[in-house]
């Protein structure tokens, strides 16, 4: 191997090195939110809309101890919970296929929770007064609503919540659900009086304070994201808290007036909740948070409505609350016509290779069942896609170890003189037809490969508790076998390490450092004693470094090194190259007389 390819080698493990620093040194740890101070009774009641816009949305509060008045049942195949009829709010909502972790006993994944509990998230709807429409006369957070028809929610069981103001007009809330996590709210309203009204719908979602389980991790977007037209924004719990002080909104507030298509919501590391208006509605996407009550709010402000007497109304948007499924939330994009949706799903910078790898994958783990066999049959793949480059990579390193004898020999007539030794270099590769910069694409094409699978195995739902083998019973974690107790043959437990946990090595980590060992050594070592002890310690440094990386990571690197020693094998052999493994592992064995290293 020439030093050129061994430079660009140690580019490769220095890139890779920055990640596992950088997840050594600020390993992802949960945020503590503040406590949400008390809440000044001035701050109570409706944020008014101006004049003509309609576009203001009311100022959910804290209600200490709100009466219980009653709850709808929600029960689907991938849903459980209830919607209060004060301000038919869902408030109280659970998903039934995913548990918080893997033991026995493990709760379902509590996803929205009512005013009062800790992590209080919830979504409400409603309707903002305006012109001479008093606030009394539109329901908002407080209003008691009453079951107009169903009884439990269910995919073919739609139920309607109905409101009478009293003073001639009659409000309903027609709410139905997917098998699924998509609801859909029709909000309708008949005007039987004899004035003349005048109001803007609205939806909110309201979270007090930042999640527990906030990750807080550079590759991950965690808070709040928004997508208005052709612009997809993402906003961190402290972007949110950073920004200007509205006088109107009463709070940091940013609004933005989308024209045709968007949504807004919250995204959690593997679950959502959005608000989206139909397809070619215009409505404003409002981001507030509230100080003094550390309340966050993603809002959707519909056009005002002009209600003459008689007349009625209607707008129908949709609620996702739940799980951020790849195949679920692409059909609401592709069939249900939710624009660009799947960017929901944090794809990052090389979203045109973590798209498709992952939709590759997918199309795997359907095929064979299980998601780390899929990582394997994917890194079959890409080494197929990569094999004409590899090929011609490794062609050019066995011309270079042939034509190894003559740069020996152009070394020792030109000595000192640096650019004597890279003219005839250089002449000797245009004699020779070689290019010793020809192994660079393959090496470099793995970098973007390699960040993007990592980026996928962390940020996609379906490495989740996803099982492999034996012990290996989540993908998206590292290996939970330990040398600390000789993978679970001593009778003891491994203690809790911290930012030590990469001397905890498992067995995975373990043959990924004796893959990449055998893969050196289908080459002796360099003869340069500085290069050939980086060559020697690279394999047990990526063995510990790649020791608290997810297990499907460490997967995909020992079938990709797998592949690469039999390509490498296969190409050298058929060049008359016949490596010797064996002898070149008893040479990195043999020490060295005194005086010749």
């Amino acid at each position: 191997m020439d030093d050129q390819n061994k430079n660009l080698i140690l580019a490769m493990v220095l890139s890779l090195l920055v990640i596992g620093t950088w997840t050594f040194l600020f390993p992802p740890e949960p945020a503590t939110p503040p406590a949400a101070p008390a809440i000044p009774q001035s701050e109570a009641g409706i944020v008014p809309p101006a004049e003509g816009t309609g576009t203001a949305a009311p100022d959910t509060q804290d209600i200490a101890e709100a009466a219980e008045v009653g709850r709808v049942e929600i029960d689907t195949p991938a849903l459980s919970g209830t919607i209060s009829l004060l301000g038919g709010r869902f408030d109280d909502l659970s998903l039934k296929g995913y548990r918080e972790d893997l033991s026995e006993n493990s709760p379902i994944v509590t996803l929205l929770r009512a005013q009062g509990q800790a992590q209080a998230y919830y979504a409400l709807y409603g309707w903002v007064p305006g012109g001479q429409t008093a606030a009394e006369d539109v329901p908002g957070q407080n209003t008691i609503w009453t079951v107009e028809q169903g009884e439990t929610l269910t995919p073919g069981s739609p139920v309607t919540l109905k409101w009478d103001n009293g003073n001639g007009m009659i409000f309903r809330r027609t709410i139905a659900v997917d098998d699924k996590f998509l609801f859909t709210i029709t909000q309708s309203v008949e005007n039987t009086g004899d004035a003349a009204q005048r109001m803007a719908p609205y939806g909110v979602l309201a979270r007090h304070g930042q999640p527990e389980d906030l990750k807080g991790f550079f590759i991950l977007h965690e808070g709040i994201i928004r997508q208005g037209d052709t612009e997809l924004e993402e906003l961190d719990y402290d972007d949110a808290a950073d920004l200007a002080y509205d006088d109107r909104e009463g709070a940091r507030a940013d609004i933005l007036a989308v024209e045709e298509n968007g949504w807004i919501g919250f995204t959690d590391h593997y679950w959502m909740t959005s608000l989206i208006p139909a397809p070619g509605q215009k409505f404003n996407a409002a981001v507030r948070y509230s100080e003094p009550r550390d309340q966050y709010q993603t809002q959707i402000r519909l056009p005002t409505i002009d209600l003459a007497a008689g007349a009625s109304a209607e707008v129908t948007t949709q609620l996702f609350a739940g799980a951020k499924e790849w195949e679920a939330i692409r059909t609401y994009q592709n069939e249900g016509g939710i624009y660009r949706f799947l960017d929901s799903i944090d794809w990052g910078l090389f979203f045109f290779l973590t798209k498709p790898i992952f939709a590759v994958l997918h199309w795997l783990n359907g095929i064979i069942g299980n998601m780390g066999w899929a990582i394997i049959g994917l890194t079959l793949i890409i080494k197929a896609l990569l094999l004409p480059l590899a090929w011609k990579s490794y062609v050019s390193m066995a011309k270079m170890r042939e034509l190894q004898p003559e740069m020996e020999k152009i070394k020792e007539k030109a000595g000192e003189d640096k650019s004597k030794l890279q003219q005839e270099m250089m002449a000797l590769y245009k004699k020779e037809k070689v290019n010793p910069a020809s192994g660079c694409l393959p090496i470099l094409l793995q970098i973007p490969i390699f960040f993007s699978l990592y980026k996928v195995i962390f940020v996609t739902l379906e490495l989740r508790h996803a099982p492999w083998v034996g012990w290996i019973r989540d993908l998206s974690a590292p290996d939970p076998s330990s040398i600390l107790n000789l993978f679970g043959a001593l009778p003891w437990a491994v203690p809790e390490l911290g930012a030590l946990g990469f001397i905890s090595l498992g067995i995975l980590p373990i043959l990924l450092g004796i893959s990449m060992w055998l893969q050196q050594k289908l080459n002796p070592a360099p003869t340069d004693a500085t290069q050939a002890m980086i060559f020697a310690w690279m394999p047990w440094v990526f063995m510990f470094m790649l020791g608290t990386f997810a297990s499907g990571l460490v997967i995909y690197w020992i079938a990709n090194n797998t592949i690469t020693f039999t390509q490498q094998y296969a190409i050298m052999r058929s060049h008359g190259h016949k490596p010797d493994v064996f002898g070149n592992i008893l040479k990195g064995f043999k020490r060295k007389p005194k005086g010749t290293e």
